[in-house]
């Protein structure tokens, strides 16, 4: 096994994700001993060949199952996240980003961890338009209020992630293939800052045991802003599709989240669509150096190149 460096073990739950796939690789390269706890073992398959790293198989995210399986960690990263949930209620983004999130607390506490880097979003907000943002914010608040000495906190508040294996630009990649020549667009004017993975995951590399991060929240976007409309015929256009885009007014927008909030996967909700009043750009905050089209050409073409003809 390798040497952990300066002997600290990180502790990350939600590690078989997208977000996880590229922060755990890049810890492990840089030494740190790594325990990923996840529901479905099978999922992270492709993180064994990493250097000092286990796999914990667990039920439940509850305080005393976190504490058991990261009494040696010292640092606790939660990334577990949804964008959608079955009902339409709350409940279940509550319970993801609210409950676990505390439950994670009670266990760097139990433990003694020294800091908790958590994963957010940007617009993130109690009084939020969507139980995504409410729920979201609720546990940034939670964090920040009931944090014990002890422990240190660090949020991460980025815009929309792209990167090889995103579910944001692969999702309209995958409808582009679909759609009959047409596709229909919601909220076509609301805007991102869209911001690579690999900054991400560097700014919460080096929040690690770094004091000047302790107790701070960082909104991260990337270099520049688009519409989603923008985004989408981007989309089209490196994946080789001629789909037409038509921009929805807001009536038809709200009535397609709704109509969709019925189809299996929800490729979009009532929810999304209440996320997305408001643009997803930093007023403030960290810029990300590294721009889209730099990254996303070489795994949207290659989309293309294995597709059918």
């Amino acid at each position: 096994m390798c040497a952990m460096r300066n002997n600290t073990k990180i502790a990350v739950l939600g590690g078989s994700g997208f977000v996880g796939n590229a922060l755990c690789a890049r810890l492990a390269t840089l030494g740190y001993g790594l325990c990923v706890l996840t529901r479905h073992a099978d999922k992270c398959r492709h993180l064994r060949v990493l250097p000092a790293l286990s796999i914990a198989e667990i039920k439940n995210y509850d305080s005393e199952t976190i504490a058991r399986h990261t009494a040696d960690c010292k640092v606790v990263i939660n990334l577990i996240g949804i964008l959608n949930e079955k009902g339409r209620n709350g409940k279940h983004f509550h319970h993801t980003h609210v409950a676990i999130t505390r439950h994670a607390l009670r266990a760097c506490e139990q433990n003694g961890a020294r800091q908790l880097l958590q994963m957010s979003a940007l617009n993130a907000d109690p009084n939020g338009p969507s139980h995504y943002l409410r729920s979201k914010g609720k546990a940034e608040n939670y964090l920040m209020t009931f944090s014990p000495a002890n422990t240190h906190v660090t949020i991460f508040k980025p815009s929309v992630m792209f990167g090889r294996g995103d579910s944001f630009l692969n999702r309209f990649a995958g409808l582009l293939k679909t759609a009959p020549g047409v596709l229909p667009l919601a909220c076509a004017q609301v805007k991102f800052a869209p911001v690579y993975v690999g900054d991400v995951v560097d700014h919460m590399v080096a929040s690690i045991d770094n004091e000047n991060s302790f107790g701070m929240s960082y909104p991260l976007c990337g270099p520049a802003q688009y519409s989603l409309k923008e985004l989408v015929r981007y989309t089209a256009n490196i994946c080789g599709y001629g789909t037409k885009i038509i921009s929805l007014p807001d009536s038809l927008s709200r009535l397609q989240a709704r109509l969709f909030d019925y189809l299996p996967g929800k490729p979009f909700s009532t929810d999304n669509y209440n996320s997305l009043k408001f643009d997803s750009v930093c007023k403030q905050g960290i810029c990300c150096p590294t721009p889209l089209e730099a990254i996303a050409p070489a795994y949207l073409d290659r989309r293309r190149s294995t597709s059918p003809a």
